[in-house]
């Protein structure tokens, strides 16, 4: 039981470090000004990720001994590495190269020096051990593309804390059953920081996250999750009852709405003949949000989404990834196509009814070439 405690330590901290961090920003005029595609209204605090933070570390320092320490060194380094990345873009903004070059050191630390990699594909059609350089490519691939995929969906109040919390505590909940306390303690800190952040940052938000935050905790769980389907696929024996048999579904459905949301503006972006890494306000959660949602509704509505396909990626644990996997895309394929058609043309009623409602700006011409995007 000692174990959960972490989840309330990490909580309380939070609780009492980031008011603090509210005020000592705004003596410090560090604000997030509103303009271009940012939606918010007023100038707000950024950079509590740091309180975060600071909650994780105190909650794990009470709770871990040094045994878990030892263990969970090169990940708390690289969560070191991460956090100050973000807090340099936060003050001062990082070029992309310069950002991608931090992001790799950080993840080299994990992946390189901790060994939490994919090792396999676990079956999935056909596939077992794959060569060492492969799977080193592979999951360094994957921990940069999920860590900037939750960067990019931290664009509404309460919306990436709700997200990340609902991960964090499947993950903080199964390692700890599974017989993985170390990673299991990192999961629940993390859930305490996030849900004391979220109570100042829920709708209206009196701070956001910033890089500081995004970053940070984007890059821990997707090595969480990296580390989830490797113990799922390597270490767990099959007859072990909390191991999944699809484990790389199981781990997909713990960044569902991040990577997918990510994906799609992608395509839609090239579809249109701009730049893949361009920034807009076709992110799924814009669309809902111009669709009359409130931002509270949003962050619930994706939240629920997620939360869906978890619940069905547990109901159904015994199947495999060859079975699993396809069902899930699929799905997932189908949804993306309903949300786009049903949020368009609530958004066109909502744009002939009220055009002021559509967007935030105040020019017409940019309110009809909003309305021309599709959904993504």
């Amino acid at each position: 039981m000692f174990q959960f405690s972490t989840i309330l330590i990490a909580f309380f901290i939070g609780l009492i470090v980031t008011p603090v961090i509210i005020k000592v920003i705004k003596r410090t005029d560090i604000l997030d000004v509103p303009g271009g595609r940012k939606i918010h209204k007023e100038a707000i605090p950024s950079m509590g990720g740091i309180g975060i933070v600071i909650a994780l570390l105190i909650g794990l320092i009470i709770t871990m001994d040094w045994q878990q320490w030892a263990e969970a060194r090169f990940l708390m380094m690289g969560i070191g590495v991460m956090f100050l990345i973000g807090i340099r873009d936060d003050l001062v903004e990082l070029t992309a190269i310069q950002k991608l070059l931090g992001q790799l050191l950080a993840i080299s630390l994990v992946v390189v020096m901790g060994d939490i990699r994919v090792s396999s594909f676990y079956g999935f059609l056909g596939i077992e051990e794959l060569p060492v350089w492969i799977s080193y490519s592979l999951t360094i691939f994957t921990i940069i593309g999920l860590t900037n995929a939750f960067n990019l969906v931290d664009g509404l109040d309460g919306l990436a804390g709700t997200l990340s919390l609902i991960s964090f505590l499947f993950l903080g909940g199964w390692f700890l059953a599974a017989g993985f306390p170390t990673y299991g303690m990192i999961a629940l800190a993390c859930s305490g920081g996030i849900l004391a952040f979220m109570v100042y940052n829920w709708h209206p938000a009196k701070i956001f996250m910033g890089d500081t935050g995004s970053l940070t905790l984007g890059f821990v769980l997707a090595v969480l999750s990296v580390f989830f389907v490797e113990a799922n696929g390597q270490i767990l024996s099959s007859s072990h009852f909390m191991r999944f048999e699809a484990p790389i579904t199981a781990g997909l459905a713990l960044v569902l709405v991040s990577c997918f949301d990510t994906l799609r503006v992608m395509v839609k972006r090239v579809r249109r003949g701009k730049p893949p890494m361009a920034a807009d306000k076709s992110h799924v959660h814009h669309f809902l949000l111009r669709s009359g949602l409130r931002h509270d509704q949003v962050a619930l509505v994706l939240g629920g989404i997620k939360l869906a396909f978890l619940c069905l990626v547990v109901s159904t644990s015994r199947f495999s990834d060859n079975i699993l996997l396809p069902a899930v895309l699929g799905t997932v394929v189908v949804l993306c196509l309903t949300l786009d058609a049903v949020t368009l043309r609530k958004v066109k009623r909502i744009a002939r009814q009220s055009p002021g409602r559509l967007t935030t700006s105040g020019n017409e011409q940019q309110k009809r070439q909003e309305l021309k995007e599709e959904p993504a």
